[in-house]
């Protein structure tokens, strides 16, 4: 596996390195000891799924809150993604920054999301699943979030959406939320 860090601290972009033959190939894409080696977290205490049928389809910015803040690692299995973190850790130098990355079936790569980071994705294409591997098990009442367009991150999603929950569409604006407070 490759690591290779972003701009925003603790979050890296990892590749996979596939050993081809006339079958295919075959490459590890989870190491807990490649992951502890660098500093990282490798717990997994849940895996989670989502399947989006649209194009356009946009997905968060979803946030756990402490003492349940989770890391994530994230990897698009079928179809492809813009996939975007936000660094809102306060203590950060890159605090309110975010970075992206297209994630595709295609390109194998994933990425680690640390926590404290917001995270969201917009689906590229019809029939897009996501695969994450979640350090904490999901605890509804830290689930937070703040909305996905909002000026304080200035994300150029690449699509008009297409699709998002009403949730997702009412979160509030960094600025104007109490960010120690989760979103009900």
């Amino acid at each position: 596996m490759k690591f290779e860090e972003t701009p925003l601290r603790g979050a890296f972009v990892i590749d996979i390195e596939p050993i081809a033959d006339e079958r295919g190939f075959f490459a590890r894409s989870f190491c807990t000891q490649e992951l502890e080696a660098r500093g990282l977290c490798s717990e997994v205490a849940q895996c989670s799924i989502s399947y989006n049928r649209r194009r356009g389809t946009l997905r968060g910015l979803h946030l756990q809150q402490p003492p349940h803040g989770e890391v994530k690692l994230v990897r698009c299995t079928s179809g492809s993604i813009y996939d975007v973190i936000v660094d809102l850790r306060p203590d950060s130098p890159t605090f309110t920054r975010h970075f992206s990355i297209e994630l595709s079936a295609r390109n194998h790569r994933a990425l680690y999301v640390p926590e404290g980071c917001a995270h969201g994705f917009q689906s590229l294409e019809d029939d897009t699943e996501v695969f994450y591997q979640i350090s904490r098990g999901f605890a509804a009442h830290a689930a937070t979030g703040f909305r996905w367009n909002d000026p304080a991150f200035a994300i150029e999603w690449p699509l008009a959406v297409s699709v998002i929950s009403d949730r997702d569409r009412s979160f509030p604006d960094f600025r104007d939320a109490d960010s120690r407070e989760p979103s009900r």
